[in-house]
């Protein structure tokens, strides 16, 4: 019988944000915590007052069960796992974020129909801004679904979306963030270059990125049309929209994402 709401096995940077946020959405209690690093996991469950266990309790005892470690981790646990999960009499649903292995994969490797749900979530997950894709699997129910949106709710956004698709959704949330901060340090930078102090010019370049998010999500209009808005006749930023052009900056970008699905193929092999 589950003892716990939800069980995470791995609480690395992205098992423990979306522990933290399943913290949030639920009785503490109610969460249990495992790492191989028995200190990270000990800390994390006393900042949060929830409870720390072994892999096997978690995956005894947990209602979600979620698989918070790399792909290439991902095999050996399964083993580890399998005899636990096969001694369950009662329900409970496994939620895998290892990029690049589908859920298929996974049941054949544990040998049993068990309910999975594929997610591939972001680092904003930590701050509630988390944009976090998810795939069911047909064991699925949509009372699972349901209350594992309620549980995970305060990690921030979810869309759901075709398994086959999750991969190339992953490309663009799950690492764009990274080029995001990419992007924020070089536009402080050249505040910087500029004359800027450099605490100035981080948080001028952080917040016109969110600001610009924001307008984005917020209007629908397509991007380039806000950044015709900006971008007055002979003025300072078409001049500068003229230099990323010369740097090939969108073609950049595009080719960082495309890199991005490929290395998650190859990590799937």
């Amino acid at each position: 019988m589950a003892n716990y709401r939800a069980g995470f096995i791995g609480t690395g940077n992205m098992g423990g944000a979306l522990a933290v946020a399943a913290c949030k959405g639920a009785d503490s209690y109610a969460i249990v915590l495992a790492d191989h690093d028995t200190q990270k996991a000990q800390a994390l469950a006393e900042n949060c007052n929830c409870v720390a266990a072994d892999n096997a309790t978690v995956a005894g005892e947990s209602r979600f069960v979620f698989l918070g470690v790399k792909p290439q981790v991902l095999p050996s646990l399964l083993d580890e796992l399998a005899p636990v999960l096969a001694a369950r009499t009662d329900r409970c649903v496994l939620v895998t974020m290892a990029a690049g292995v589908t859920m298929g994969a996974i049941t054949h490797q544990l040998g049993g129909d068990y309910p999975v749900i594929r997610i591939m979530p972001n680092t904003p997950a930590a701050i509630g801004e988390g944009m976090i894709l998810y795939a069911v699997n047909d064991e699925v129910t949509d009372e699972d679904e349901q209350e594992f949106l309620r549980l995970m709710s305060a990690a921030g956004t979810f869309d759901k979306l075709d398994e086959k698709l999750i991969d190339a959704g992953s490309a663009v949330s799950g690492c764009g963030p990274a080029f995001v901060y990419l992007f924020i340090e070089a536009l402080a930078d050249g505040g910087v270059e500029c004359g800027l102090p450099r605490d100035k010019a981080l948080r001028y370049a952080a917040q016109t990125v969110l600001g610009a998010a924001e307008m984005a999500l917020c209007t629908g209009k397509h991007p380039g049309e806000l950044k015709d808005a900006v971008c007055s006749p002979g003025g300072t930023t078409i001049a500068g929209v003229h230099a990323l052009e010369e740097g090939a900056f969108r073609s950049t970008v595009m080719d960082a994402v495309s890199a991005a699905y490929r290395r998650t193929k190859e990590l799937a092999k």
